[in-house]
């Protein structure tokens, strides 16, 4: 039976790596989508969609499915499911690599200030600006709803869930952007205050540049902690080479 890799996706660099895998003879590759975007795009090998039912499931899955070896190469804050996936991993004894888009680094003329949480950046906005751009998705609205004082853009793939503050403009788009699309936005809007998450990569990091430009303060949510012991390899090449290692055709 050909070996069988699970990718855990939802991201680009997923994305890349089921494309690699699924060109190589004598090689399984199924990619797990959690399913809240409604259109993920074209992936290569074989696709599932929705939940495992917390870390039991997937450790279920992966023994009915005979899987070889897993891939978390999900988003950096997906947090739970990078924790189910580490206890599945020890639960059926399978090697797991994480795979991590290196996070953001500031230079000289940025002025960002990190965060632990959402909550965190939401009780530091009212120091810093009344227009905000908040780019940190469509879940997690309910941690800045008491800012009735604040005005909002929300910017996410998909319609953000309530509850969200009560000055609210949501803008529906999907990354890449250009430094010249971002420093509009937010010139159009007035925006003072930028709110993200450190996700990374190149698709959305034009509207660091954009706010380093205007010189406007970033609040930036650190990423999560990998769970004890669980270390990531930054790319895909990394990913490959690591999977080379450990199964084969």
């Amino acid at each position: 039976m050909s070996p069988h890799v699970l990718v855990l996706g939802g991201t680009t660099e997923a994305r890349a790596l089921a494309g690699e895998l699924s060109g190589r003879p004598g090689l399984r590759v199924t990619t797990s989508l959690a399913g809240r975007v409604t259109r993920p795009g074209a992936v290569a090998g074989e696709l599932r969609v929705g939940g495992f039912g917390g870390a039991e499931g997937l450790a279920d899955w992966l023994r009915e499915r005979r899987v070889d070896a897993v891939v978390d190469a999900t988003h950096p804050f997906a947090e739970t499911i990078t924790a189910n996936a580490a206890r599945a991993a020890t639960a059926t004894g399978l090697p797991l690599v994480v795979l991590r888009r290196p996070g953001w680094q500031p230079g000289p003329r940025d002025d960002w200030h990190p965060v632990p949480s959402l909550a965190a950046a939401a009780g530091l906005l009212p120091r810093l600006g009344h227009r905000v751009l908040l780019t940190t998705g469509r879940l997690g609205l309910a941690a800045f709803a008491h800012l009735t004082d604040l005005r909002f853009v929300v910017r996410s793939v998909e319609p953000p869930e309530p509850p969200m503050p009560p000055h609210t403009r949501v803008l529906l788009a999907r990354g890449p952007f250009t430094v010249a699309d971002e420093t509009a936005l937010l010139r159009d809007h007035r925006v003072d205050v930028l709110v993200t998450k450190d996700s990374g990569g190149a698709a959305t990091a034009a509207k660091l540049t954009a706010a380093r430009d205007l010189a406007l303060p970033v609040v930036v949510v650190r990423r999560p902690p990998l769970p004890d012991g669980v270390t990531a390899v930054p790319d895909v090449p990394t990913a490959l080479r690591r999977l080379d290692a450990l199964v084969r055709p």
